[in-house]
This record gives structure tokens, sequence and C-alpha cells, in this order.
């Protein structure tokens, strides 16, 4: 008689998973960004949208993204409309992204 012996690849620790994931959210993150900054893809896009790479960012990140916005300006205007720098974009509710979408497009 002969036994099947079959190999199986364990599956790396779930540590190393979770540092894999981190890194492709980052890389994507950053290309994310330097689009914004190239102007090849607009805030208020990413705003409605909401793709996966940018729910977890700051609005002020993803606003600092942006040619000629620095924090100064990024902070008065999110005073100004109301809106707080440390909300996430995928927190905000349908009604905030349209809102905030609009005023970044003036």
């Amino acid at each position: 008689m002969h036994e099947a012996t079959a190999t199986i690849t364990p599956a790396p620790p779930q540590h190393m998973q979770a540092l894999q994931r981190a890194n492709e959210v980052r890389l994507a993150r950053a290309e994310l960004k330097r689009k914004i900054g190239e102007g090849a893809v607009s805030v208020d896009e990413v705003i409605l949208s909401c793709p996966s790479e940018a729910a977890s960012m700051t609005i002020a990140e993803l606003l600092t993204s942006q040619r000629r916005w620095g924090t100064t300006r990024c902070s008065k205007f999110l005073t100004d409309i109301g809106f707080v720098e440390t909300k996430t974009v995928g927190s905000m509710t349908e009604r905030q992204r349209s809102v905030l979408a609009a005023k970044v497009c003036q």
C-alpha cells in the first residue's frame, strides 16, 4: 500500500499577513496622493467615491496632498466649513461628502 502524502504549505503567520496588507495600503495611498499632487485625480472625486485606500485617510491628509495646500490653508478651510481635520474620509456621511466636495471645488 502506498500512502499519499500531501504537502500543505502553511499560511504565513497572521502578523506577517497584517504587515503585508499594511504595506499594500501604504503604497496605494502614496500612489493616490501622488496622482492628486500631479492633478491627475481631483480631491472631490476621491471624497465622493471614497476608494478603499482613502477610507482611512484624514480629511487634512487628503487636502494637503493637493498643490498649494499646506497645513495652514487646510486648517482654515476646514474650520470655516465646520469640519474636523482628524475625521477620516471613510467615516463621513454621504451628505458630509457632498458638502465637502462642493466646497473644495470652489
